[in-house]
Formats: structure tokens, C-alpha cells, sequence
């Protein structure tokens, strides 16, 4: 039963597509959007229309930018020859954040996952292995997530980079700060006390 008009409605049903937007939140934002001032609808339009226009792959590491290579690969004071490979450009975005890495990255832009039938060849890995053979690269650091599809990445590319004898390292994940021993599962603690460092 449609509660509201056809645009209404249509409004809604195009927001709750969205990642994340249920229909409750859909109906708030499409509200909101109705309500706000036409230069400001007009605006947030635009800034959509654009970003899908103009938004692409960086040639070099793969992740999302207007340029033709992103800010850092440009940058000529990262650390070009650590490569961190990630799932997608929100974790690397997150690893950013920490202001702690120096280096440049890899956006894979997903995982392998047979049973969703994404292979090797669906994701960004023959752009990584042509740029492990053409630049000088000293680590692969190997940063995706801890799920199935994320270690099954991580084995796959590990074999992949081995042979070329530079150096592949893993993450370590474990137990999150705040956390209770007594509630996280086993194989979060295996990997907590595996990755464990000197103090």
C-alpha cells in the first residue's frame, strides 16, 4: 500500500536500495530532502551526478579519484616501495586515518569468494602482480579482512607473491581494545597470541 505520493514513494524506494538505508531511515532522508531548500537539493544532485561522472580508478594502486593517479601514489614522499593491499577504498581510508602508514597501497575492490563466484580474475590482482614486476617493491604488506573470503585472499596472494622473492606479510588481528577474553571466539584469540609483539 503506497502511504505517500508517487514521487514520495519513489524517493524512498531509491534511497532504501541503498547500502545500510532500511525503510525507516529512507523515509527520514527522503523527508529531509523534501523539506530542504531547492539550491541545496540541487547541489547534493549535482555533487551525485558528478561523483558518478567523474569518479574512476587510479592507474596506479586502483582505488577511487578524479585525477588519473590518486594524491598518494603522486606523492613523492610515501614510501613507494611498501605496498599494502586492501579490499576496498574504506579500509584503505581507515588505515589512513591512523597517520601511521607510510607507504602506498593496493585497492582490490573485493574478495575472493567461490561461493558468491568471485574468482582471482573478478578482483584487482593483475594490476598488483604488473606492479610488482615493474617497480621496485620491497614488502607486500597483505591487509584484508579476517573473514573467509579475506584469509582465502590473503593465501592466494601470498602464493603469488612468494616466487618473486619480496617480502609478504600479514596483518595481525586479535582481540579489540575494550574487549573481554572471556566473550571473543577462538580463532580471534589464536591470532591475538599469534601476532603478540614485544613490550
Amino acid at each position: 500500500m503506497n502511504l505517500y505520493s508517487g514521487h514520495i514513494n519513489r524517493l524512498i524506494e531509491e534511497l532504501a536500495s541503498l547500502p545500510g538505508i532500511g525503510d525507516k531511515s529512507a523515509g527520514r532522508i527522503a523527508f529531509h530532502i523534501v523539506h530542504m531548500p531547492k539550491d541545496r537539493v540541487t547541489r547534493l544532485a549535482n555533487a551525485i551526478t558528478d561523483a558518478r561522472e567523474h569518479v574512476h580508478h587510479c592507474k596506479v594502486c586502483c582505488t577511487l579519484t578524479d585525477d588519473e593517479i590518486c594524491p598518494i601514489c603522486s606523492n613523492p614522499k610515501r614510501d613507494h616501495h611498501t605496498i599494502m593491499v586492501v579490499e576496498n577504498t574504506r579500509d584503505q581510508a581507515a588505515y589512513e586515518k591512523t597517520g601511521k602508514y607510510e607507504g602506498v597501497y593496493h585497492v582490490l575492490h573485493g574478495a575472493i569468494s567461490p561461493m558468491l563466484g568471485i574468482g582471482p580474475s573478478d578482483i584487482r590482482l593483475k594490476e598488483l602482480m604488473a606492479r610488482l614486476a615493474s617497480d621496485d617493491i620491497e614488502e607486500v604488506i597483505i591487509a584484508t579482512n579476517s573473514s573467509l573470503e579475506g584469509e582465502t585472499t590473503a593465501m592466494y596472494i601470498s602464493k603469488l607473491v612468494k616466487p618473486t622473492g619480496i617480502r609478504c606479510t600479514r596483518i595481525a588481528s586479535g582481540v579489540p581494545v575494550g574487549g573481554d577474553l572471556e566473550y571473543i571466539d577462538e580463532v580471534t584469540l589464536l591470532r591475538a597470541l599469534e601476532g603478540r609483539t614485544e613490550l
